[in-house]
């Protein structure tokens, strides 16, 4: 009996999809990951408030083109990178929320990553906690993503008007045109979408263990 036990052991370790270093090694790097973003995004927030700042604002102009285009290339300029001495308060805590929230969407993916990874190391996915975590996670990405793009687009289309290119007149043709990235939002559907096919995978491991 013991040799048939030694023999089935190797067995399973090779039928692992992921090995117990791995999914330590993931847990590092996750947690790794987490304390420097989190680092730089407070570093970020703070500047806001204390220093001079340089944004990207995107513009939407038709007649500004640059110059000299060669091959019958036409062109126009969409962004203009503004360095500003000292941002308005409403502004500076506008883009601070933004900050806070957009990172609050990645530290949700880097406790999704952590957390699968605990659940692999200890071979027990198929759970009614492992369903929460991945819910929980796609919803806190999707809602904290969305929100903390559209916080940030507000703040540089008001500082567009506060420093003057956001001039939409037909004499200037400029404007200030924001953009929203879905992937949050696509990403924290399908995440809850995984949700689902875990707690169905739970009732099937359930059934699975009555038939045995």
């Amino acid at each position: 009996m013991k040799l048939v036990k030694g023999a089935a052991s190797p067995a399973r370790d090779s039928q692992r999809v992921v090995s117990r270093a791995d999914a330590v090694a993931v847990m590092i790097a996750s947690s790794a990951t987490a304390v420097a973003t989190t680092a730089l995004t407070v570093a970020g927030i703070i500047g806001f408030f204390t220093g001079p700042v340089t944004l990207t604002l995107p513009l939407s102009t038709t007649q500004l083109a640059p110059d000299g285009l060669r091959l019958g290339a036409e062109a126009h300029f969409t962004a203009v990178e503004a360095a500003i001495p000292a941002l308005p308060a409403g502004e500076a805590v506008l883009l601070a929320w933004a900050g806070a929230l957009n990172h609050v969407g990645i530290l949700a993916v880097l406790a999704l990553l952590f957390l699968l990874a605990f659940r692999l190391k200890g071979e027990n996915l198929f759970t009614a906690g492992s369903v929460w975590i991945i819910g929980t996670c796609g919803a806190v990405l999707a809602v904290a993503g969305s929100v903390g793009q559209v916080l940030d687009q507000v703040a540089r289309n008001r500082l567009a008007e506060a420093i003057g290119v956001n001039a939409r007149t037909a004499e200037a043709g400029i404007s200030f045109v924001g953009h929203f990235n879905f992937a949050p939002a696509v990403a924290g559907f399908v995440l809850i979408l995984v949700a689902g096919v875990f707690q169905f995978g739970r009732r099937l491991q359930k059934d699975t263990e009555g038939l045995v």
